[in-house]
């Protein structure tokens, strides 16, 4: 690449990955009132994002390689566990990738509902991953500038909503008698999930030993600052957690600041704001998750097709193409099972780089580490815990819900067997020199 992405706008594509604003979060106020949602939101990070961006950290700044956390597994545990690393994320990503046309198709039906209904929805969303594919067709740096000016977009109404909750203070609203804590749980861990995916994309970045370090930290703290200081400005204004539903968040301000046009204002600028923060979203993981198949059709697994890269940009159009199709095939889930099916898959893979990290400390001390996870060894160990058991949280929650005949978990455990059939169906005679 001519051109790399520096500092700030990686930190803006790490911020559209991992969050891409407060939306998706209406769900956790619904299940677990105001005070179980700020608190899942502080602890969840804690125990979830944290461990992840310091991994990414350590890992991303020592082999800053594009296809970032499937080389690493290759080279912690060899060819066979890279395959499932990039098969579990590439299959989570069908689940997690359907959500964003959904939350901007929600949006949009809040202003037009005529425009929505029925099959018009399914014909936007597959309108927004086709507009996606096409603005990755110029390349990760515009794709990654790009989310820095929509992000300042879709923030700028939440800050007067923070500010005008702050100014309004009221009574404080009681909680809905039905509590569903581990629901709540489950949309956090997706609403603090994709760090690692900003790693794909190392190789087009400038300074990655300096940068992703720097990104990680940054990105952490402006996505719990922007996840719970409009939660608590609603919170203050004494709004009930009742009046909040999926894609809601207009309708929340509109009730929060009151009808008239001030309110009515807001309420269409965060809706605007909710359709750009899918938009870019759905761009910036369309840049990091189709690296994935260009770099395992290198190492021969995809046939050689999935290496061809556009001559000006360097964007692996191919590879875009067939994750975008795959996408679409999943937009008439609801959004608690894409939620469910995606955190279950792409938690597994998020272990599977813990693993990988405590074993690349063990099998190469030497390698250089531009940082280090602290703690040594323990501390590599360690931090691997708390998203464990979160996963544990994740299956018992899972099993409760159907899809189709058969529950999700079970449905999950299929797609993840199949991921070791298409290991040993695959060509592996690599397209390139592989290390």
């Amino acid at each position: 690449m001519k051109r790399k992405m520096t500092l700030l706008p990686l930190i803006a594509a790490t911020y559209s990955i991992v969050a891409g604003g407060p939306f998706g979060l209406e769900d956790i106020v619904a299940r677990a009132g105001y005070v179980g949602a700020i608190g899942i939101l502080l602890l969840t990070p804690l125990l979830w994002g944290l461990p992840t961006a310091l991994t990414v950290s350590e890992l991303a700044s020592a082999i800053p390689s594009e296809g970032g956390y499937y080389v690493w597994l290759r080279r912690a545990f060899g060819p066979l566990w890279g395959f499932q690393e990039a098969w579990l994320t590439l299959v989570g990503s069908i689940f997690d990738m359907a959500i964003y046309p959904t939350l901007f198709v929600g949006y949009l039906g809040h202003f037009a509902p005529s425009l929505t209904a029925g099959h018009r929805g399914i014909l936007i969303g597959m309108g927004l991953i086709a507009l996606a594919a096409a603005w990755n067709m110029l390349g990760a740096r515009l794709v990654a500038g790009s989310s820095l000016w929509l992000g300042i977009l879709l923030l700028a109404p939440f800050g007067v909503l923070v500010g005008y909750g702050f100014l309004h203070p009221a009574p404080a609203a009681t909680a809905g008698p039905h509590l569903d804590f581990l629901g709540g749980i489950l949309v956090a861990m997706w609403n603090y999930m994709g760090w690692d995916n900003a790693s794909t994309v190392a190789g087009e970045v400038e300074r990655p030993q300096r940068n992703y370090p720097l990104a990680m930290a940054a990105t952490l703290a402006i996505v719990t600052l922007t996840y719970i200081l409009p939660i608590l400005a609603v919170a203050i204004t004494g709004l009930p957690s009742s009046q909040w539903s999926t894609g809601g968040w207009a309708e929340v301000a509109r009730a929060a600041t009151g009808a008239g046009g001030f309110g009515a204002a807001l309420a269409v600028a965060i809706g605007i704001g909710g359709m750009l923060g899918s938009v870019d979203t759905l761009n910036s993981l369309t840049m990091t998750l189709s690296r994935l198949p260009a770099v395992m059709a290198d190492d021969g697994y995809l046939p050689k097709i999935f290496t061809w890269r556009h001559p000006k940009t360097g964007a692996p159009w191919v590879a875009i193409l067939a994750c975008a199709t795959a996408w679409a095939l999943c937009l008439n889930l609801s959004f608690a099972k894409l939620i469910m099916l995606d955190v279950l898959l792409t938690g597994l893979s998020i272990l599977l780089e813990f693993a990988a990290l405590v074993a690349l400390r063990i099998r190469e001390p030497n390698l250089p580490r531009p940082y280090r996870v602290p703690g040594g060894l323990f501390g590599a160990i360690a931090i691997g815990i708390p998203p464990a058991v979160l996963l544990v949280v994740t299956v018992v929650r899972t099993e409760a819900e159907p899809v189709g005949p058969i529950n999700a978990l079970e449905f999950g455990a299929i797609l993840i067997a199949a991921g070791f059939a298409a290991y040993f169906a695959s060509r592996r005679k690599p397209n390139r020199k592989t290390t």
